[in-house]
């Protein structure tokens, strides 16, 4: 069950008829911008803002705490000259039920620092002639008088892609990893003018994705996985990205924009000087030896997906006489032709390395499934993904419709979508199930991404060959090693020659903060991932400490939300920091 359905919100049911004037309704309510009162809201309505008026990310509930908090924050931040964009306001018609205006508006903020910012409304019935606000989305576009954060010229010629090309050993910003979240970050700041210096641990700029399993391919489509200020990956790239793809795109766009990024670095400790305002961080580049490099700001952007194994342990591992490993350790399946593999788990790693195992020529392939998975066919996601991210439409429109929107209204337009889907397809689950698997038929995408950072299964054709009994599922639970394999709960002894741990990483980067900056510090900065109170990420993309972000998540939220920790970057840095409206309503 997702965690997002106790949100006090709902899905609009009254059709809009074909003889509405959309623009003239929209136009009604853009008057209202300014002073929004209770009764332009429906009953269960949702204004999510992005850093625009509460300097942080927020999701408001209900019309009276919405409109609360509209009246406290314009206030606050002396917003005006709100428009209502002639060429923003459509009429969304859903294949699966939901109905909506959604119109666009500009605003601006007048007390410092001043800013430029859209909004998003959308519109429903309530009845037969009532319109009422469904949603409301405001989003910080820019910082006036300074540089666009979403356009970086390309270096001439691009650069030769060294380790790094600065020597400095004091910058604005270091950013600690530099995967999709590290670059996108690099590239950001380079965009607003702050020095900056990405460091990575990795010999080559792509080798977090280009060293892991040689199966490991991403479940989101091609369209979705661009980096910023372009189209990273053309056409002459397929569909489903490889790890090499992804590797190669990743070190081309480093290349093209010239990111001061130092690979084959490793951040050994850090301090904070609250006096001075300065973290000092020990660091070691190759085989040299440590040395210090100051800044005054720290993005922590080693992702969502973790680098620490969880790894279950059992009694009696002394005797077992195969090979246990963890998906951490994981490369191909092809020296093990003919012998018993076992894989524990039954996420997106899990159906990789089974598949592996069953291409490999392996005698007998089984996996441990621990609790219900979700499983997610390709296509039924691609055709939720494709609305906004394709070939037509620019990629910074597509994460602004996208990313900004109220989780709790995604999971439910997500689910209503996919689950019609699932619907047609009966069959497909009926025989998955009919195998011994255990399905979440109706699951919600949206709470294994945000909530528990992974667990389903992303259908790229591993399910038909479990259906067919190629690949065996058990579903009672390991209790111990034997020495030919692993006894389960059941008194079942499972034979294996070898056995792979497909049981995720620790993603919550509050233990990396404690390991590099203290406790006070992690304790400061709190937990990363999951999702708090008002259906926001915790802990990410905003400073919970006065100097210091996380940064992670998938390729879009890496993407997108880069610019947000740019541009608070860039005020604090002029002094004028984002006044953060923190107040419970």
């Amino acid at each position: 069950m997702s965690k997002l359905v106790k949100f006090p919100t709902s899905l609009p049911t009254i059709p809009i008829p074909t003889e509405i004037n959309a623009s003239e309704i929209a136009s009604h309510f853009s008057q209202r911008l300014p002073h929004f009162e209770v009764h332009d809201f429906k009953d269960d309505a949702v204004w999510r803002d992005t850093f625009a008026l509460s300097g942080t990310s927020r999701t408001f509930y209900t019309p009276s705490t919405i409109t609360a908090a509209w009246h406290e924050t314009t206030k606050l931040t002396e917003a005006c000259s709100f428009a209502l964009d002639e060429n923003g306001t459509h009429i969304i018609r859903s294949p699966f039920g939901p109905h909506w205006i959604q119109a666009e508006f500009s605003f601006e903020t007048g007390a410092i620092p001043q800013t430029v910012c859209k909004g998003i409304i959308t519109l429903v019935l309530i009845s037969d002639s009532e319109w009422r606000i469904w949603t409301l989305r405001t989003i910080l576009e820019r910082l006036k008088g300074q540089p666009n954060v979403d356009v970086l010229d390309i270096v001439n010629g691009n650069a030769k892609l060294t380790n790094g090309h600065s020597e400095e050993s004091h910058f604005d910003c270091v950013v600690i990893g530099g995967g999709q979240a590290g670059l996108s970050q690099g590239g950001r700041l380079k965009a607003l003018g702050i020095s900056y210096v990405v460091l990575d641990k990795y010999k080559e700029v792509g080798d977090n994705w280009k060293l892991r399993y040689g199966s490991a391919k991403l479940h989101t489509t091609r369209e979705y996985s661009h980096l910023p200020f372009e189209r990273t990956f053309g056409p002459k790239y397929q569909e489903w990205l490889s790890k090499d793809d992804l590797a190669a795109g990743y070190k081309e766009w480093a290349s093209k924009y010239d990111i001061n990024i130092w690979t084959s670095t490793t951040v050994t400790s850090g301090s904070w000087d609250q006096t001075k305002k300065l973290f000092t961080l020990r660091i070691k580049r190759g085989g040299e030896d440590e040395q210090s490099i100051t800044s005054r700001f720290v993005v922590l952007a080693g992702g969502a997906g973790g680098q620490i194994p969880k790894m279950p342990k059992y009694p009696n591992q002394e005797k077992f006489r195969g090979l246990i490993l963890h998906s951490a350790q994981y490369k191909d399946a092809s020296q093990w032709t003919g012998k018993r593999g076992i894989v524990v788990g039954t996420a997106n790693t899990a159906h990789d390395v089974a598949d592996d195992m069953l291409k490999s020529g392996l005698s007998s392939v089984t996996m441990i499934q621990r609790g219900r998975t979700y499983v997610l066919p390709t296509k039924h996601y691609k055709k939720t993904a494709d609305i906004h991210y394709n070939a037509t439409l620019p990629t910074e429109i597509g994460d602004q419709q996208s990313l900004t929107q109220p989780l709790a209204i995604v999971d439910l337009l997500s689910q209503r979508a996919l689950h019609h889907m699932s619907d047609a397809e009966r069959s497909r689950f009926d025989d998955l199930e009919a195998a011994g698997f255990k399905l979440d038929r109706y699951g919600s995408i949206i709470h294994h991404l945000y909530n528990r950072m992974g667990g389903h299964y992303m259908d790229v054709g591993t399910s038909a060959k479990i259906s067919k009994g190629l690949i065996k599922i058990q579903t009672s639970a390991p209790v111990s090693y034997t020495e030919k394999g692993l006894l389960l709960d059941n008194g079942t002894e499972l034979d294996a020659d070898v056995i792979v741990f497909t049981t995720g990483f620790e993603g919550n980067m509050k233990y990396l903060v404690k390991d590099l900056f203290g406790e006070e510090i992690a304790e400061q900065m709190g937990d990363f991932w999951g999702l708090d109170e008002e259906g926001e990420i915790k802990g990410a993309w905003k400073a919970n400490h006065p100097a210091m972000w996380y940064h992670g998540g998938t390729l879009g939220l890496a993407r997108y939300y880069s610019r947000f920790i740019a541009l608070q970057i860039k005020a604090k840095s002029l002094g004028t920091p984002l006044a953060v409206y923190d107040k419970t309503l």
